[in-house]
């Protein structure tokens, strides 16, 4: 069943937020990112860092790049990276192949690097889907996303003052 998106207020734990967005079915993905982007400016975020990429295969290793140079940068630290593509079942599993990589590759960065990692590359059986997940305002997943990597981001800024 597909979920509502709540409408939450939560406010950013500072530092700067980054996207990573496929071009590829960019009708979808183009929505996401709109919706994500606004959340976050919605609570106070002003640092987004927004990088586009080919496919939802070449969103790891820029995720990677970006929370390994995180490490190096103190002046404005990485509070998360979101993750967004949607890549649609064909004929073969090259689709779920790109998809089970994706997240395996995804958890791997954010566990190597203490950096939330938000994963919204959905694999979708079709376009009606997608219309749903990406261009409806209701069940917007970019909206979802960012929603959860403020909440992610603020847990871990939480954790920083006790660990």
């Amino acid at each position: 069943m597909l979920r509502k998106v709540q409408q939450k207020k939560i406010q950013s734990p500072g530092g700067t937020f980054a996207i990573v967005a496929s071009r590829y079915n960019a009708r979808y993905v183009d929505a996401m990112l709109r919706a994500a982007e606004a959340e976050l400016r919605r609570a106070g975020v002003s640092r987004i860092q927004i990088v586009r990429v080919p496919g939802a295969y070449e969103i790891p290793i820029v995720a990677k790049r970006l929370a390994r140079a995180a490490h190096s940068d103190s002046q404005a630290p990485l509070s998360a990276i979101i993750c967004l593509g949607v890549i649609l079942r064909g004929e073969t599993v090259h689709a779920a192949h790109i998809g089970e990589a994706v997240s395996r590759a995804l958890m791997e960065i954010q566990l190597a690097h203490e950096i939330p990692v938000v994963h919204e590359v959905l694999l979708l059986e079709n376009e009606a889907q997608a219309r749903a997940r990406c261009l409806n305002p209701k069940h917007n997943r970019g909206t979802e996303a960012a929603q959860t990597a403020l909440a992610v981001a603020r847990v871990m800024a939480g954790l920083n003052s006790v660990v």
